[in-house]
C-alpha cells in the first residue's frame, strides 16, 4: 500500500465513507467497513480520524464540496441576472440528479447527528454550511455583477439555503422532474426581485 500525505489519506476514507453510508446506511456504517471500502487498514482509518463525529463532519462539508465546486463553475455573469442563477441552480439540479444518493445521505446525516448524543452540533454545523456555502456564492454574484440585495446578506443566504434544502427533499420523495423547471422558474423570478443589478 502506497503512503500517501495524511490529507489526501483522510479525503479517500471520507470518499470511501460517502460511498459506504449511501449505499448501507449511516447507522450500519462501521469504521472496519469504511477501511475495507478505502482498500486500507483499520489502523489507517484511526490515525487519519480520532473519531466518528470528525468523520461525519467531513463527509458532510465533502458532500457540499461536490456540488459547490460546480455551481460557482456555472455562476458566471451572464446577459440577465436571471440567466446568471438559472445556470447555478442548474448546475445544482444537475447533481441532485446524477447523485441522488448523495443528497439523501445529507438528510440521513442530520437525522443521525440530531439522534445521537453529543453530535447534536454537527448537523448544526451542517445547515451553517449551506448558509455559508450561499453567502459565498452571493459574495461572488456581487463582485462579478455589481449586484445590490434588498435583504441582508445573511437573510438572502439562509433563505436560499432553506429553499434549495425543502426542493431537494422535495424531489427525492416526490422524482417529479417534469415540475423542476417550471419551480426553477419560480425561484429564480423570486430571487432576481430580491436583487438588483447596480
Amino acid at each position: 500500500m502506497a503512503r500517501l500525505p495524511s490529507a489526501e489519506r483522510r479525503r479517500q476514507l471520507t470518499e470511501a465513507a460517502i460511498r459506504a453510508m449511501a449505499r448501507d446506511g449511516v447507522p450500519r456504517t462501521t469504521t472496519r467497513s469504511i477501511a475495507a471500502e478505502a482498500g486500507v487498514s483499520l489502523s489507517v482509518f484511526h490515525y487519519c480520524f480520532n473519531s466518528k463525529q470528525e468523520l461525519i463532519e467531513s463527509v458532510i462539508t465533502t458532500i457540499t464540496e461536490h456540488y459547490v465546486t460546480l455551481v460557482k463553475e456555472a455562476i458566471r455573469p451572464r446577459d440577465t441576472l436571471e440567466e446568471t442563477v438559472r445556470a447555478g441552480f442548474q448546475a445544482y439540479w444537475d447533481h441532485v440528479r446524477a447523485h441522488p444518493d448523495e443528497h439523501m445521505l445529507t438528510y440521513e446525516l442530520t437525522q443521525y447527528a440530531l439522534r445521537q448524543p453529543g453530535f447534536e452540533h454537527l448537523a448544526r454545523r451542517q445547515y451553517e454550511l449551506y448558509a455559508e456555502t450561499y453567502a459565498d456564492l452571493i459574495d461572488q454574484l456581487r463582485q462579478t455583477m455589481g449586484l445590490r440585495l434588498r435583504v441582508p446578506a445573511p437573510v438572502l443566504a439562509r433563505y436560499l439555503a432553506a429553499m434549495t434544502d425543502g426542493l431537494t427533499l422535495n424531489h427525492l420523495v416526490l422524482g417529479d422532474e417534469d415540475a423542476w423547471n417550471d419551480i426553477l422558474d419560480t425561484v429564480v423570478a423570486h430571487i432576481a426581485g430580491l436583487v438588483s443589478e447596480a
